[in-house]
Order: C-alpha cells, then sequence, then structure tokens
C-alpha cells in the first residue's frame, strides 16, 4: 500500500511568541518543521513526503528540509486550500492512503503514525484524538467561569488525520473557493467521508501558545538520553587463488584471494551488517543485491560509507568496533595494524576504539581446511533515546 503525507505549515501562527512562525522556531538544535518531516521521512510505511508552504518561507524552509526528500507545494489563502494544493500535487502520482499532519507538532511518534495508516480503510479516515480530562466551563466576555460543559462524548483531535487517497480529493475538489474547515475530519464529512478516532499521545501537542516550545524542548531532553546498542555482523567467503586478497580495506599481496560479487572483503562486509543491525536497516544485501550487476567488483568501502552514514541520519555516534578473522591463511597479524589504520578512516574513529582480532579453528571446518575465511564484527553504537 502506497502511502504519502502532507505536513502543512503555511501558516504565519505566531501566538507562541517569537517573530518567525511557529513551524520555523528552533526547537533543540532544529527547526520545528524538520522534527516534523524527519518523523515521516524516517517511517518505513511512508513512500512520500510534501510539505506545504508560504511562498516567502523558502529561504527558512530550505534550512529546515536540507538532506531530506521532501517535495514542496505552495501553501493557499487558508489551511484548507493549502490541503487542496497538496493533494492536486499528488494526483499525479496517487497514493492509496495520505496523511495530513501539522507542521507544529513536531513530537508526533512513530508508533502513533502507524496506527493510523493500519486504522484507515477503504471506506473511512482515522485521526488520533485524546479524552477530555479537566472540567469544561463556558467563559463569559469579563472571565468569569459559566455553566458547565459535559464531556462525556468529547474528544481532542490532533494529527496526523489519514483518509483513502482519491475519496479525500474528490472531497476537497467539491468544495467552493471560499471554503475552511478546522480541519481535514470536518472537510470529510462534509463529503460524507466518515473518521475513527483511535488513541493519540499528550506529546503530540501542537505549538501554539507562550511556553509551548519550552515545554517540548523538556520532552525532547527526556527522549533523548543516550542509549547504548550493539550489532553484529558475520560474513563468509571463498578463498580462490589470485594475486591479493582485500580484507578490512587491505590488500594483502601473496597467493590467495577472496571470491564474491564486490571485492570480497569479509571484513567490511560484516561491519556493514553490524552497524545496519544497530538501527535495524536490514542486511547488506537489502541495500546492496549481489544480482545487482552494478556492485561488481566494487571497492567494499562504500558498503561500510552507506551503513555509517544511515547511522548518522538517526544520529548515531559509533562508539567502537571488534572483529575476529578466522582462517589459517594468511597470517593477521603482519596486517593488523595497517587494518585498525584503515578502519579507523573509514569510521572516522581513533584507533583504540578498533579492535582486530585472529584466530583458526585448529584445522576443522572449513576454514581449517583453507577452503574459506570468516569475520565476526561486533559494534557499539550511542543513539538517542
Amino acid at each position: 500500500m502506497k502511502c504519502a503525507v502532507l505536513v502543512v505549515g503555511a501558516g504565519s501562527g505566531k501566538r507562541h511568541g517569537g517573530k518567525l512562525p511557529k513551524q520555523y522556531q528552533h526547537l533543540n538544535g532544529m527547526l520545528v518543521f524538520r522534527h516534523s518531516l524527519m518523523a515521516f521521512s524516517d517511517h518505513p510505511q511512508i513512500n512520500t513526503v510534501i510539505a506545504v508552504i508560504a511562498e516567502d518561507a523558502k529561504p527558512l524552509f530550505t534550512v529546515a528540509a536540507d538532506g531530506l526528500n521532501v517535495k514542496t507545494v505552495p501553501g493557499g489563502a487558508s489551511r484548507t486550500a493549502s490541503v487542496h494544493e497538496g493533494l492536486k500535487v499528488l494526483a499525479d502520482d496517487a497514493p492509496d492512503i495520505v496523511l495530513i499532519h501539522d507542521a507544529a507538532r513536531p513530537l508526533v511518534s512513530s508508533a502513533l503514525i502507524s496506527r493510523i495508516i493500519t486504522a484507515i480503510t477503504k471506506s473511512h479516515g482515522a485521526a488520533p484524538g485524546l479524552a477530555l480530562a479537566d472540567a469544561l466551563k463556558y467563559l463569559h466576555e469579563d472571565g468569569v467561569a459559566g455553566d458547565d460543559i459535559k464531556r462525556a462524548g468529547l474528544v481532542q483531535v490532533q494529527t496526523p488525520q489519514g483518509f483513502p487517497f482519491q475519496p479525500l480529493l474528490e472531497a476537497y475538489t467539491r468544495l467552493g473557493a471560499d471554503a475552511e474547515f478546522a480541519d481535514d475530519i470536518a472537510a470529510a464529512r462534509a463529503a460524507g467521508i466518515e473518521c475513527i478516532i483511535v488513541q493519540g499521545e499528550p506529546d503530540n501537542f501542537k505549538i501554539t501558545m507562550p511556553g509551548d516550545l519550552e515545554h517540548a524542548e523538556r520532552l525532547l531532553h527526556q527522549r533523548n538520553v543516550p542509549i547504548s546498542v550493539t550489532g553484529s555482523g558475520f560474513d563468509v567467503h571463498r578463498i580462490i587463488p589470485g594475486p591479493q586478497m582485500v580484507l578490512c580495506g587491505v590488500s594483502i599481496k601473496g597467493d590467495l584471494a577472496l571470491k564474491g560479487h564486490s571485492d570480497a572483503d569479509a571484513g567490511l562486509h560484516a561491519l556493514t551488517d553490524a552497524l545496519l543491525g544497530t538501527i535495524g536497516a536490514g542486511d547488506i544485501g537489502d541495500h546492496f543485491p549481489p544480482s545487482d550487476p552494478q556492485w561488481a567488483g566494487v571497492n567494499s568501502s562504500v558498503f561500510l560509507r552507506k551503513a555509517t552514514d544511515l547511522v548518522e541520519q538517526r544520529r548515531g555516534k559509533i562508539l567502537h568496533v571488534d572483529l575476529t578473522i578466522i582462517c589459517e591463511r594468511p597470517k593477521i597479524k603482519p596486517h593488523r595494524e595497517a587494518m585498525r589504520a584503515r578502519l579507523s578512516d573509514l569510521l572516522n574513529l581513533d584507533m583504540n576504539r578498533v579492535s582486530i582480532k585472529a584466530t583458526t579453528t585448529e584445522g576443522l571446518g572449513f576454514t581449517g581446511r583453507g577452503e574459506g575465511l570468516a569475520v565476526m564484527a561486533n559494534v557499539t553504537v550511542q543513539l538517542s533515546g
């Protein structure tokens, strides 16, 4: 199922305080808009991210979206018009479902996004909501509390709000040019499309009033307490006659080589898998299929660079790597320091954080018979919580 998202940030709301719109304020070192974009760009079920922005905000948005695969569309005179503009752009390559999210809700979680996607059907949409906990009262113009409002049946609705794409596009197309709704549920219901409410999250609040940014900062700080994770990798390659063997980025000249689709560097392959494992990003074959001819004979540092880039995108920091090479030949010790130096360079890591060990299997198995070489890799990565 193909899923797209519109992140709507064309407004100029400043009730929270400050000279810039709330979506372009800084939050924990990044613009609020960027936090919202990354929540969807990083989500495995999202195929397309489109940001709806104001024409005069392009320089600010360029900063917010730097390095992200996000398309843009100019917004309209109202939120309703802005959403319609985004839907029209999506129609050229129509998704099955579409989510609409406020750019000023930077703390939306991956779990909530998944919950909304799962709840959408061909006949109805889904949106997150929270039950009301506090007493509700009418407020008179002089500030005096009036009559109670019964909370039963009331819900506080958030975004993202998701719908089957084609019915929602048709609903917006039928609206008049001056139509203006509070949210997408209201616009959808006007066209007969119902929306169910799933459990929302208190942290998924909209930056609106003074103090909201500070509250979001505190929540992000709690989320971002670093944790250390480990990943492991294992790779085997057949040993064949040849003038040199490439291992851990170092050429070992002699009469042995490793057989493989790329340069067959079992050390870098195991290390690549270990790094991918720290962020749950599959394995080397998912990113570089051996059936793809473009990877034939390629230097395996390309694979490692991809893995380190993915770790960095998740705001991860590599702390330590430890490799064990299992073979009878070649002898690893004479080349170990060169291997450590090469890995230190490739990973931008101090050499004292790079460990390479070698062992044999005492003549047992395929490594003992000299038929192949194996490498085990373990890495430690620090990730934001």
